[in-house]
């Protein structure tokens, strides 16, 4: 009995160092629900490319583009749980199970969740010779002219939909929601005055907001950021309350091994952490953020409660 308490102890005390011996042993799929070039797959290929280098396989970036990035979702969550398939989660995870009648997945059950990668705010910007100058200023001229100011965002059901949804109920503004199929549409129209202001992703707007085509009013993110530090907050500018980010991260199949889960962490807060990563990442307004299993999933079940009371409040309807 005693020779079997001793191999016990010292199986135990060996876990840790068990949960760092696991190693890829061919090359890692990290599957990305997007098409090429948005900031979410800008970010897998930043990250990926570091992932390789300390894990000694390469990270394939494999775009799996479709609404609510359902095919992208269900490809990992039938792949083998044997770290070499993963997920780009996206903050669409969160509000895709409101507005599909039917998912191929439980988009929080079926999958094992590794680590947030990064965060990247909206931002609201309007015409650059529009004649608001703050967010304050629009929400007074919606409030004094029902109706007549119109809000614009991409495609119903996204996650700068919703922000913009959740804008309008907490701030009381009378105004219609105006979709575009394009970023480059919604950005043109804002241009050119056919909408009043637009809820846009950071990085996608510093162009044109540096080129004197928009002005930027607030951004959706707790604290201001650093590219554009004289931008203020929503919370700032008389929503105390409102805090939104977009994120992404990496999830795993079902049922991961905890060593793999371990090990993908602990490179990704590496990883995220190198100053080459951070100088690519925060020019485009994508801060870094590796918050581990854990916190990550929480961060995900919070936010499909938020997400799915805020469609529900805006009467959005099932796909």
């Amino acid at each position: 009995m005693r020779r079997l308490l001793l191999a016990a102890a010292f199986a135990l005390a060996a876990l840790p160092a068990l949960a760092q011996d696991w190693s890829p042993t061919r090359p890692i799929r990290w599957i990305v629900g997007f098409a090429p070039g948005g900031v979410g797959d800008t970010t897998a290929r930043i990250v990926g490319a570091k992932l390789a280098e300390v894990l000694g396989q390469p990270v394939v970036i494999e775009n799996r583009p479709s609404a609510g990035g359902i095919l992208a979702s269900e490809t990992v969550a039938r792949a083998a749980p044997d770290g070499q398939t993963f997920l780009l989660v996206t903050s669409t995870a969160a509000s895709a199970p409101h507005l599909f009648r039917a998912m191929p997945y439980h988009a929080i059950n079926d999958f094992t969740f590794v680590s947030q990668v990064a965060s990247f705010p909206h931002i609201i910007v309007v015409a650059a010779n529009a004649p608001y100058r703050n967010l304050q200023d629009l929400i007074a001229g919606a409030r004094a002219n029902p109706g007549r100011i119109n809000l614009g965002s991409v495609a119903v059901g996204t996650a700068l939909h919703l922000s913009l949804e959740l804008l309008k109920s907490m701030g009381n503004i009378p105004a219609e929601i105006v979709t575009y199929r394009s970023t480059g549409d919604l950005l043109n129209a804002t241009a050119t005055g056919d909408v009043t202001a637009a809820m846009e992703v950071a990085a996608t707007t510093l162009g044109q907001i540096s080129g004197g085509r928009l002005r930027a009013l607030a951004v959706t993110s707790p604290a201001r950021v650093s590219v554009l530090p004289d931008v203020p907050t929503v919370a700032e500018s008389g929503l105390p309350d409102y805090n939104v980010i977009t994120w992404n991260g990496m999830a795993g199949p079902a049922n991961l091994p905890r060593p793999i889960v371990d090990r993908m962490y602990a490179e990704l807060r590496r990883v995220m952490a190198m100053p080459d990563v951070r100088d690519r990442l925060l020019p485009l307004a994508v801060e870094p953020a590796a918050n581990g299993p854990e916190a990550f999933r929480a961060m995900l079940v919070a936010e499909t409660e938020l997400w799915g009371r805020v469609i529900r409040a805006a009467g959005i309807e099932r796909q």
